[in-house]
């Protein structure tokens, strides 16, 4: 996760100026709960040790102070980043799916490659991407070529490695719980 203020301006990568953040409710969640900690939880410890480090006096050679006001700045970039990339935020409920034999955003997708094997992957939003948890961007190469795309098609992803034809082996959205 990125907190730099410059990159939430231009949107994802490859995406128009102006692409809503898409995010899964959890998502979402998660970024508010980040949100609510720093600005009401590290940010006024923090500045509570920067004010008493201001009145012992010399500044410049007062650590506390100097590591205080450094991680003031970047929690302001963070908060600054977080309430810019939530107004934006189009929250995506992958259970509302109604078109679940085609690969939308929060899918969870299953494509066979070359090789004959599968790999299962959920397609989420940006900062909620983790490849240790085969959750992938949905600006990512293979979420864009897998979106829109219906069980038993053919594929052709572009790879480092050069063109690879994957098949999109099962689609699951999950269920609303009764």
């Amino acid at each position: 996760m990125s907190g730099d203020d410059d990159d939430d301006d231009e949107g994802p990568p490859g995406v128009p100026p102006g692409t809503p953040f898409y995010m899964t409710p959890d998502g979402h969640a998660a970024l508010q709960a980040e949100l609510h900690q720093l600005w009401h939880g590290e940010r006024p410890k923090v500045t509570e040790i920067v004010s008493w480090a201001a009145a012992l006096g010399d500044r410049s050679e007062n650590a506390d102070y100097q590591y205080g006001k450094r991680r003031l700045r970047q929690i302001d970039s963070r908060v600054r980043f977080l309430r810019r990339r939530l107004d934006r935020a189009e929250v995506v409920d992958a259970r509302d799916q109604k078109r679940r034999d085609q690969v939308f955003f929060g899918a969870t997708v299953t494509y066979a490659r070359e090789d004959d094997s599968e790999v299962t992957v959920t397609i989420v939003g940006m900062e909620e991407a983790d490849a240790t948890l085969s959750r992938i961007s949905w600006v990512s190469p293979v979420a864009r070529a897998l979106l829109g795309k219906r069980q038993g098609d053919l594929v052709k992803l572009r790879t480092p490695a050069g063109v690879e034809e994957i098949e999109v082996v099962k689609i699951f959205y999950p269920e609303r719980e009764a």
